[in-house]
């Protein structure tokens, strides 16, 4: 019976089962102690913390948690019946209490877990956007700067508009990442994972868009940035994502690219059915032991103050959003390749 719920399709019988044989001993040391009791309480140590805790595991909704004491209680009343055991009077309320209270210390510990892991959920995502804000607000400091001296200078006067509108476009991105958050807070997804939201676009604007906006902490002619894009290359993922990740590899591109080149490419390989997109340097690269975990959370380079703590694990959950895989080689003092994959739209002849 438990089968057919939805979330316990997939697991085995001994997964199922797993705190049934412990519940029923309590249960009937509940019977043997308290035969005259109408209301009890579970007994000290008792399973469902754990089993709730397990089901949220499984990934049981919390309804279905109660559905499965419930199924437990009628096998229990269906087996009495059939070998003639009266749980008429202190049994029957000694039954369904403890079944009760363990279903309310089940519930309550997934419940608490759940609100753990969403809260985990909200702090993760304020620090990725709280890191995707440090690039535009670089490139506004600078772009600043640049105002700042070429105002001095009568031979330059066409200088500033540049970077005034630089200044205006970061503005917008960082408004628009104000705004992103203070929507997300409101309205978190209880549920994991990042809703995607999947257009046509072309590649080449975005990123000779990006090189602009970075050009400023580049440096002025320190380190190039190269868009090798084709022009017509079209594809299908979230414009607002994919920009992050560009932005991420971009930025670490050129913090270890004091001077040279970064350049972005990318590619259609139909028959894998997917583009592959790759960000190029001939700068510092990655020293082995980095190399190792470098799309982990918060494991920065410890020898530099710059370096990956969060863009590059952002960067692995976008890309995994969307069904893509992100990887990198590199050779210390011989430059990075960061590359990642991004699969095509499927047709419906594909799908059917």
């Amino acid at each position: 019976m438990l089968k057919q719920l939805p979330s316990a399709k997939n697991l085995d019988t001994p997964t199922l089962n797993d705190h049934i044989p412990e519940l029923l001993v309590e249960l009937i040391a509940e019977l043997r102690t308290n035969p005259g009791a109408s209301v009890t309480t579970v007994l000290p140590g008792s399973t469902s913390p754990a089993h709730g805790l397990q089901r949220l595991e499984d990934g049981f909704e919390i309804e279905e948690v109660v559905i499965e004491y419930n199924i437990l209680r009628g096998c229990i009343h269906d087996l009495a019946l059939a070998n003639q055991i009266d749980l008429r009077g202190a049994p029957f309320h000694v039954l369904n209490g403890v079944l009760d209270m363990a279903i309310g210390s089940a519930v309550q510990t997934y419940a608490i877990q759940q609100a753990k892991k969403i809260q985990q959920r909200r702090e993760e995502y304020l620090a990725f956007v709280a890191h995707d804000l440090r690039t535009p607000l670089n490139a506004i400091a600078l772009a600043a700067r640049v105002i700042e001296i070429a105002l001095a200078d009568e031979q330059r006067r066409e200088h500033p508009v540049q970077m005034i509108k630089t200044l205006n476009r970061n503005v917008h991105q960082l408004s628009a990442l104000v705004d992103k958050i203070l929507h997300e807070n409101l309205n978190l997804e209880t549920e994991a994972g990042i809703k995607l939201e999947r257009r046509h676009l072309d590649l080449w604007p975005l990123v000779e868009g990006l090189i602009h906006d970075l050009h400023p902490v580049a440096g002025t002619g320190s380190t190039q940035l190269i868009n090798d894009v084709p022009e017509d290359l079209v594809v299908y993922a979230d414009a607002n994502l994919l920009r992050r990740v560009f932005q991420n590899l971009i930025a670490n591109a050129i913090n270890y690219t004091p001077r040279g080149k970064v350049t972005i490419s990318a590619r259609e390989n139909a028959e894998a059915g997917e583009v592959e997109c790759r960000v190029v340097d001939d700068g510092e690269g990655i020293t082995k032991n980095q190399l190792s975990k470098i799309f982990t959370k918060y494991e920065s380079d410890p020898d530099q103050t710059r370096g990956y703590g969060l863009g590059l694990a952002i960067s692995r959950t976008f890309i995994d959003a969307h069904g893509g895989i992100i990887g990198v080689e590199s050779v210390e003092g011989g430059g990075s390749t960061f590359h990642f994959t991004l699969p095509v739209e499927k047709t419906a002849n594909q799908l059917g």
